[in-house]
């Protein structure tokens, strides 16, 4: 397969450029000009995506618990390292450690072409041909508008390179009984985004994208219980913090039924000032990435709500702090 290209409109101009030059100085200018702004426009969505939504940033970084929603540690964005283990979430069977995914040459994605990358990130295959463990969620990534996916790949590019040579993973099952191979699309080439007109859909695709449904989820005997698709409870373990995931299914009573927009709105919105989490709450922690997600547009969070009250309401009163 070729190599992918970030920014194929943006070759397009460059190649026009060259066999069309312009007739003086002045003229070209602005196709330089527009050539630029797109790069940043699309760097720009990526940014978004991984810090934001997708939420690649806080599980490839140090994250720091002693503050609310456990925070990335400045200066450690894409580095790895984070340990996931079943501890932390009893589904989780082994030791693993979130990749270094800065472009540095020897220990992170420096050597990788922009193809390789979007393959691990689509289909979790590492340029090595090592099969990554789908707590990295290229399943859903698999669904990805295909020019999200280049704009995340083309931000990733732009993180500062990090000298970190990531543990290998011990796992206590054959990564083959954990791939889910026949769930994926041989080629992510005909994605796209749905129209932001149609609130629901465009909710579910970045509810997706955000992965809402993997924490939100009960699982039974290490897999999904999709029967129970956002049904909460799921216990997460990160030093004294023992929290369980939320219902957020339609279900009136337990669930977020009944939930105005504004509501589900000040569940995240208020983690846009540094105030609101830059203190240590104790056992009263999370391990959901608030002060990440709260970067989302609020057209994007309304979105997923607009989705979510459209979901199968599952009946499942959640202990947010279990004893």
């Amino acid at each position: 397969m070729k190599k992918l290209i970030a920014l194929t409109a943006i070759c397009s101009v460059i190649c026009m450029a060259a066999f069309f030059p312009a007739c003086n100085n002045n003229k070209s200018e602005p196709k330089v000009a527009d050539q630029n702004d797109s790069l940043k426009k699309v760097v720009e969505r990526g940014d978004y995506l991984a810090n934001h939504v997708a939420a690649c940033i806080h599980c490839h970084s140090t994250r720091d618990f002693t503050k609310y929603s456990g925070p990335v540690v400045p200066g450690t964005e894409g580095g790895g390292g984070e340990l996931f283990d079943n501890k932390i979430l009893a589904a989780i069977p082994g030791t693993l450690y979130g990749k270094n995914i800065t472009p540095d040459n020897e220990t992170g994605i420096g050597t990788w072409t922009d193809d390789e990358v979007l393959r691990a990130i689509t289909h979790g295959i590492r340029k090595n041909g090592d099969t990554l463990f789908p707590i990295m969620p290229y399943a859903n990534f698999n669904r990805m508008a295909k020019d999200d996916l280049l704009a995340i790949v083309a931000y990733l590019r732009t993180l500062k390179p990090i000298k970190n040579k990531v543990n290998d993973r011990q796992l206590m099952i054959p990564i083959s009984m954990a791939y889910p191979g026949p769930a994926l699309q041989a080629s992510v080439d005909n994605n796209v985004r749905p129209p932001e007109s149609d609130i629901v859909k465009y909710g579910e695709y970045m509810s997706t994208v955000a992965d809402c449904a993997t924490c939100h989820t009960p699982f039974v005997k290490g897999q999904l219980d999709f029967a129970r698709m956002y049904g909460g409870g799921n216990t997460f373990n990160v030093g004294e913090c023992k929290v369980n995931a939320a219902n957020i299914s339609s279900d009136s009573l337990t669930g977020i039924g009944s939930w105005t927009e504004e509501r589900f709105m000040n569940k995240f919105t208020v983690y846009r000032e540094e105030k609101s989490y830059n203190y240590n709450p104790g056992k009263q922690n999370t391990v959901m990435p608030l002060s990440e997600y709260a970067g989302m547009t609020d057209k994007d969070l309304k979105a997923i709500y607009a989705y979510l009250r459209t979901t199968k309401p599952v009946s499942n009163l959640v202990e947010k702090y279990p004893k």
